[in-house]
């Protein structure tokens, strides 16, 4: 039987086909709800910064403007535009210069908030399946793209005025 390629033709379009299936098939979109300021021009500088991968996850597409996931399934979610947090009793981190709220009352889930930037970016993160440290250092870079307008304090960073 003769085909209507050369061979070395042949075999170039069977690994074409084959890499296209492997790419669209796959995985599906992670279905999303945009936050609230979603639109807000910073967050689409953020967007475009966002990593390939965080904690060695691939990054996933997502159907909603101003976010992010990684993961098959998704364990890491990202939402910028979300309220910006007033002062909190939760615990801050300092990650690279970006302080980030740090809420696990959904435990094994963990919500990230970053502090003094406007707008405000939450993360998602399973813990049972990733490092939450790894991930806020892996979106340090994206997440900076965003302007710090003030910082987490402590007590000890508090001047209260002398005593009556």
């Amino acid at each position: 039987m003769t085909s209507r390629f050369p061979a070395p033709r042949a075999a170039a379009v069977l690994a074409l086909l084959a890499a296209t299936v492997a790419l669209t098939g796959c995985v599906a979109i992670v279905p999303l709800e945009p936050a609230a300021d979603a639109v807000n021009p910073a967050c689409a500088d953020l967007v475009v910064h966002l990593p390939a991968a965080v904690a060695d996850l691939p990054e996933r597409e997502t159907n909603a403007q101003a976010t992010g996931a990684w993961g098959d399934p998704a364990v890491v979610l990202l939402h910028c535009g979300v309220e910006v947090p007033g002062p909190t009793t939760l615990p801050c981190i300092s990650i690279n210069g970006v302080d980030w709220i740090e809420d696990d009352s959904d435990a094994p889930l963990y919500r990230y908030t970053t502090f003094g930037r406007d707008p405000a970016t939450e993360l998602v993160v399973d813990s049972e399946k990733v490092s939450g440290s790894t991930v806020l250092v892996d979106l340090t870079g994206a997440v900076s793209s965003i302007p710090a307008t003030g910082e987490c304090l402590g007590a000890e960073d508090v001047t209260l005025p002398p005593a009556p």
